[in-house]
């Protein structure tokens, strides 16, 4: 005979193991997967992080601007595909956390070998659910939320990061270029007057000391070239890792590296609503939540835990029984203290980081702003210097073919203009760069007035 007469707690099982996922194995790549070509992909407007990107057209063909730059950085980035992946565990655990949890079944049965006359087998039967467990349920699943929507946002923010790196790059590889020209404009210059020089001092017209101050110049601007070729081949490299690509891959580079100019006012007007602005603060604010729902759910836990079944059972003799049972703990030593300081102490932290957050974001605002004024009041004086010099620069050089100038004077002087034009250079990028950070850092195009509307997606 059978140990229960019916046999729904079969079909239960069957219809329990039939909803289950099955495994579906995937193997790793042991050769690197990097494109050796920049990819001719379809953006997608509503996956770009920032709405002067997703404005824009992206056509690899005729090279890339500023802007597609930092789409393809947005779109192929490899660490920003780890961080969507991170996004999508984030949200499997939410899902995890608001599922019901299941109830235990246990059955029971007495396979005695002493069975006397009209004697029949024994079973038990027993159906048990964790009402504990729904009562945490509600502050679980709200952490988990939180923490999910702390994790978009993470990601949001780290897309912004790997915009404006891709930004920097660019406005580093531009200057490059302008700084290259300068260099090797001078050095054709400095290698001209050196051959000349040389040739004159090998017929014996001219002494030793009219050749060395252009050879020095020479090497200098040499010196200056070669330091200038290593960077701008780290920098190249670097902007191929960010892309994605294959590290011979050659990015054709168009445009200039152009910013809006910098409304100081328009910065100002925007701080007060930088904490809903900014993906950073405001997943530090979804964090707070979710460690509040911790705390809240390690409180709940303190309560005794409650565990209610059903038992239906038959004894030897063929006398059928059902009763009820309840498992409840005694919190008399532990109750949860430990996980309820810990929680605590968690969410005292959160709080501290995310002030912490905010006051270091809106000193580096404040430093940035006093760094632009100060950089453009130096570059006007440079431009004005650069003016002088050019001017006495046309003069000497008239001077020295009448030989009222020695080449050593001559040589300073276009040294001195080559320093001040270089030093142009690398205050409009210092400018270009703080603007750069100033747009992560404030969230987006600052002149606009539109930048006081809070951030969306």
């Amino acid at each position: 005979m059978p140990y229960f007469k019916n046999k729904w707690p079969a079909l239960l099982l069957c219809v329990s193991v039939a909803g289950c996922a099955s495994y579906q194995p995937q193997t790793l790549d042991t050769h690197a997967t990097l494109p050796n070509r920049i990819p001719h992909i379809a953006i997608d407007p509503a996956r770009m992080p920032l709405p002067e990107l997703a404005a824009h057209r992206f056509d690899p063909a005729d090279g890339l601007d500023m802007t597609e730059v930092a789409m393809l950085a947005v779109v192929n980035n490899a660490d920003l595909k780890i961080a969507r992946d991170d996004a999508h565990v984030a949200h499997a655990q939410a899902f995890a956390a608001g599922l019901l949890p299941d109830p235990q079944l246990s059955v029971a049965g007495d396979l005695s070998n002493s069975a006397g006359p009209g004697s029949t087998k024994a079973f038990n039967l027993g159906l048990n659910y964790d009402i504990g467990a729904l009562l945490s349920r509600s502050s679980n699943r709200s952490a988990a939320r939180a923490e999910a929507q702390k994790t978009d946002l993470n990601l949001l923010w780290q897309e912004w990061q790997v915009v404006s790196q891709a930004r920097l790059l660019f406005v580093k590889l531009s200057q490059a270029g302008k700084r290259m020209a300068l260099l090797q404009q001078n050095r054709a210059l400095f290698a001209d007057r050196y051959r000349r020089t040389q040739t004159a001092l090998d017929k014996g017209l001219l002494a030793i000391d009219a050749v060395t101050p252009n050879l020095s110049a020479l090497q200098d601007v040499n010196k200056q070239i070669n330091d200038l070729e290593r960077q701008t081949n780290q920098n190249r490299h670097d902007l191929n890792a960010l892309l994605g690509l294959a590290p011979e891959v050659a990015v054709p580079l168009r445009g200039a590296a152009t910013l809006p100019a910098l409304d100081e006012a328009a910065v100002n007007a925007a701080l007060p609503d930088l904490a809903r602005r900014r993906p950073d603060l405001i997943a530090l604010e979804a964090g707070y939540r979710a460690q509040d729902q911790r705390y809240r759910g390690a409180i709940l836990a303190q309560f005794p835990a409650l565990n209610v079944g059903l038992t239906r059972a038959r004894d030897s003799s063929n006398v059928y029984s059902t009763g009820i049972g309840i498992t409840l703990s005694l919190p008399i030593f532990n109750r949860n203290r430990g996980n309820i300081a810990i929680e605590l102490a968690t969410r005292r932290k959160l709080h501290d980081e995310y002030q912490a957050r905010l006051n270091k974001s809106t000193s580096e605002i404040h430093r940035i702003l006093d760094e632009q004024r100060i950089n453009a009041h130096q570059l006007a004086e440079v431009e004005r210097g650069i003016a002088d010099l050019a001017l006495a620069g046309r003069r000497a050089e008239g001077a020295l073919r009448a030989g009222n100038l020695d080449a050593l004077a001559f040589a300073n002087l276009q040294s001195t203009l080559l320093a001040k034009e270089i030093e142009q250079v690398d205050l409009q990028q210092a400018m270009l760069e703080q603007r750069v950070a100033l747009q992560t850092l404030i969230g987006g195009d600052v002149p606009v007035q539109s930048t006081s509307k809070n951030m969306t997606r």
